[in-house]
């Protein structure tokens, strides 16, 4: 273990951000049993919205695809209404959105999901398109769950483009999000992982699940596994326990702060990389950066559903 990190900028300056990825119609229990609320959410398009309410100064853009039924054009009225620019996601009459309804049992949460005929599983098919979104953002993000729900072709060329990107000088940041339910078979996802590793700087992995899949031995396993793929920075989430990172040659580990009111854990991840992202280009060390993150994250997981509004008293960065 070294000394904590000298104080640094990421990136030079953060003022463009693409994320990429599916954005879902969301059905949550209301209070009376049987009802539900509708709303929209998706691990990637969470973070580019925490993004936007941190970061009202970067111009946020989310890639994707949805139809052209009333659906998709509410998810995309919500999108604009938050800042978000929409203009690359295209919209394919052929499909729509896809769905997923949270069940609670004791407390619990479980989720069901109907994405077969989501648009956003073919939004790596326009590689001009893809390319052209990502010409004047510095700072791109995806994840596990985009390449999920691609076709071979599709994560092929959706890679590729990454690695012309981050080739170009962009900074290429991903979430590994393992979700094997969405894959042929776990080695198909982890390989597919390490390929993702391979184009990207940053990388924003979950230690459980990580040790699950992976069968790193600890959590400085899983860092040196992407530290070997070629990233430069690598911040492993850990829920309560101390998360690790490595940076330009340091390793360390980091105590998040106690948090004693925990009502919903759904988008605690794509907070965090949020509030990470938004930190990025301040002269302050990593372990800054990383507990302005977790106080994110704190933040939402003390409120019910994927998106929640912040306080904005507790954003100094």
């Amino acid at each position: 273990m070294t000394p904590p990190s000298p104080s640094h900028q990421i990136l030079n300056k953060l003022d463009r951000f693409l994320s990429i990825g599916e954005c879902m119609v969301e059905m949550a229990p209301a209070e009376l049993a049987g009802d539900f609320h509708m709303g929209f959410a998706g691990d990637t398009f969470n973070t580019a919205w925490y993004l936007r309410a941190l970061r009202p100064d970067v111009a946020t853009r989310y890639f994707s695809r949805v139809g052209t039924d009333a659906v998709s054009q509410s998810m995309l009225d919500m999108m604009s209404g938050a800042g978000v620019d929409t203009s690359f996601i295209k919209q394919d009459p052929k499909r729509s959105v896809g769905l997923y309804l949270i069940s609670l049992k004791n407390g619990e949460r479980s989720f069901s999901y109907w994405r077969d005929q989501s648009a956003a599983r073919t939004l790596a098919d326009d590689t001009a398109q893809l390319t052209n979104a990502m010409q004047d953002a510095n700072l791109i993000y995806f994840s596990g769950i985009t390449l999920a729900i691609l076709d071979t072709h599709g994560r092929k060329a959706l890679l590729n483009a990454l690695e012309t990107a981050r080739a170009k000088g962009k900074t290429i940041a991903f979430d590994s999000n393992l979700r094997p339910r969405l894959w042929n078979s776990t080695s198909e996802m982890t390989a597919t992982v390490m390929q993702a590793a391979a184009v990207s700087d940053i990388i924003l992995p979950s230690y459980d699940d990580e040790a699950d899949f992976f069968g790193d031995a600890n959590i400085d396993a899983t860092g040196t596994r992407y530290l070997n793929a070629g990233a430069k920075t690598i911040v492993i989430k850990n829920g309560s326990g101390a998360i690790h990172y490595i940076h330009d040659g340091l390793s360390h580990h980091i105590e998040p702060p106690s948090i004693s009111n925990i009502i919903d854990t759904t988008s605690a991840g794509d907070s965090f990389n949020a509030g990470f992202f938004a930190a990025l280009d301040q002269t302050t060390t990593m372990e800054d950066k990383i507990l302005f993150a977790s106080k994110i994250a704190g933040q939402v997981i003390g409120r019910k559903g994927a998106l929640v509004p912040l306080d904005p008293t507790k954003f100094a960065i």
